[in-house]
């Protein structure tokens, strides 16, 4: 999270804080693990209320941010999503907000109202499964035929797509990228429900058979939608990092009070040097994955040309050391941290889940050779 705060970010983050501590608490995350949805209507509501879906929309639209970038302020959101494992679509709503605004059409501006206000969510549909494994399926390709545009494939998994009123879908036209906004409730638009490791984060598949369309639900130009969907993977990675960084940091923060209260042949066990050396790694990469975050997030905020490698190295990062934190803690506190009665599990499957949404930390880390051999193959 960013290290130095206007007032007004302070009083946004606190706000934010202060909502999920009395609408999520632990009991509600445990007993919304059993609903459907995940989340509430009116929690949604309320929280896009404080800000939470106007940030990346700009103010003639209906937007608004409280410091230099909404991206940024967006992240501290995120983070309190992660502090608190709260439910709700935070980022594929905002990604299709971001989306719709890149792309503004009087017919949907309607739509894009009700995204901001809450009273309706969206889903992104981006993320394909690999054509090597066994959930492999058509990938979605987007024709233009006349004055419609025909939607087929496979999109999988889709966060959030069964409370969705609205599906942002990409696919291959051509040799390019189209983007089209499918209402789910559309002729050929079949969505099957994913077992999640999150308790209230909630995934599904999407098949879309012969979808047709008219051409006005295309946004952007058919076949040129590669820099925004670009764009939107990033916003959508590292708001996922933000989010997984402040998983981490209650994870750390809950470990280090145990190790304190918590005592061993009359010690407690924070005074054990091995625990000790544990302890200073974890904050070390505490203390990266913080940087690495607030770096990549002003990258893509300022559209620099740097941001994709700082995108691939926040989320090769925090994945990665993220997973080894989370390990640590889990060992820390013995037995008891693999219960399902015991807070910490909310944190790590929040992390979890981060951890593999637009490309694992192994296939982030191939993108950034791939990005450092072509600056060698070019300078």
């Amino acid at each position: 999270m960013l290290l130095e705060l206007t007032d007004d970010q302070e009083f946004f983050r606190d706000n934010t804080a202060k909502f999920l501590r009395e609408q999520v608490p632990p009991a509600e995350l445990r007993r919304l693990r059993g609903e459907s949805r995940g989340f509430g209507v009116d929690y949604w509501r309320r929280g896009a209320e404080l800000g939470w879906t106007s940030l990346l929309a700009p103010e003639d639209q209906g937007g608004g941010i409280i410091g230099d970038s909404g991206l940024e302020d967006l992240s501290l959101i995120a983070h309190e999503f992660g502090r608190h494992a709260a439910p709700g679509p935070l980022i594929p709503t905002n990604v299709v907000i971001a989306m719709l605004s890149r792309n503004p059409v009087d017919t949907r501006a309607g739509l894009l109202q009700s995204l901001i206000a809450g009273t309706s969510t969206a889903a992104w549909c981006v993320s394909e499964p690999n054509p090597k494994s066994t959930a492999a399926a058509p990938a979605v390709s987007v024709e233009v035929d006349g004055s419609e545009v025909i939607v087929q494939g496979t999109k999988r998994p889709v966060e959030a797509v069964g409370t969705a009123e609205s599906l942002l879908v990409t696919g291959r036209t051509g040799a390019g990228v189209s983007q089209v906004l499918v209402p789910r409730d559309a002729d050929g638009v079949q969505v099957r429900a994913l077992t999640s490791i999150d308790v209230t984060r909630r995934y599904g598949v999407v098949e879309f058979d012969q979808v047709r369309l008219p051409a006005s639900a295309l946004v952007g130009v058919a076949g040129q939608a590669h820099e925004d969907v670009e764009h939107g993977r990033n916003i959508a990675i590292v708001t996922g990092c933000a989010e997984s960084v402040g998983a981490l940091q209650a994870a750390f923060e809950m470990t280090l009070a145990w190790a304190f209260d918590r005592y061993s042949f009359g010690r407690p066990l924070a005074s054990y040097q091995e625990l000790k050396h544990r302890f200073a790694d974890m904050k070390a990469w505490l203390e990266a994955s913080h940087a690495i975050t607030d770096k990549a997030t002003a990258a893509v905020a300022a559209d620099s040309a740097d941001a994709a490698e700082l995108v691939s190295a926040a989320k090769a990062y925090v994945g990665g050391h993220g997973g080894e934190l989370m390990q640590d803690c889990v060992q820390i506190f013995g037995g008891i941290g693999v219960t399902f009665e015991h807070d910490l599990h909310l944190f790590a499957r929040r992390a979890a889940a981060n951890r593999s949404n637009f490309g694992t930390p192994a296939e982030h880390r191939q993108q950034l050779a791939d990005i450092v051999e072509r600056q060698e193959v070019s300078a």
